[in-house]
């Protein structure tokens, strides 16, 4: 799964075709556009690519979002790697995890002043609703994100 900016690029499991499943409608039941076959809502976490993508994701999604300020050569931010992905699956279609390398994505990090990583920051409507920094547990992030998930 990739970003662009009007949604995620995903492949239809059943023929392989990408698909865009907008971000308004991020929580909604979609459909492959070629087979018709069912598309699941977004269960591991998307790679931030750019800072239109990210800026049109966290401004129109239909769900909270959950933001990943990491780094490849962060050791804690691959130990809590394993707990966004539990996070991702358990979650999915009421939250979408975004996974953003402050290396690759300096003017975004910049503009969050992300000072530690791992530092996690929920997105709601556009703005930033919360953030904490850290190795969490998948459980301890699920209870954060129920505040603001609609369909919790």
């Amino acid at each position: 799964m990739k970003l662009d900016q009007t949604g995620i690029l995903t492949r239809c499991s059943a023929c392989g075709s990408t698909n865009r499943l907008k971000y308004a409608v991020v929580d909604k039941e979609s459909r492959c556009g070629k087979c018709k076959a069912a598309l699941g809502p977004p269960a591991t976490p998307v790679e931030v690519t750019g800072t239109a993508e990210f800026d049109a994701a966290i401004s129109t999604a239909s769900v909270p979002i959950l933001v990943d300020f990491w780094a490849t050569w962060c050791g804690p931010c691959h130990m809590i790697a394993p707990e966004l992905e539990k996070l991702a699956l358990r979650m999915a279609g009421k939250v979408l995890v975004l996974k953003l390398d402050t290396d690759a994505q300096p003017e975004l990090s910049q503009r969050f002043q992300i000072r530690s990583i791992p530092t996690l920051a929920v997105f709601q409507g556009g703005k930033e609703a919360e953030r904490t920094a850290g190795v969490q547990s998948a459980a301890a992030l699920e209870q954060i994100l129920l505040r603001y998930s609609r369909a919790a």
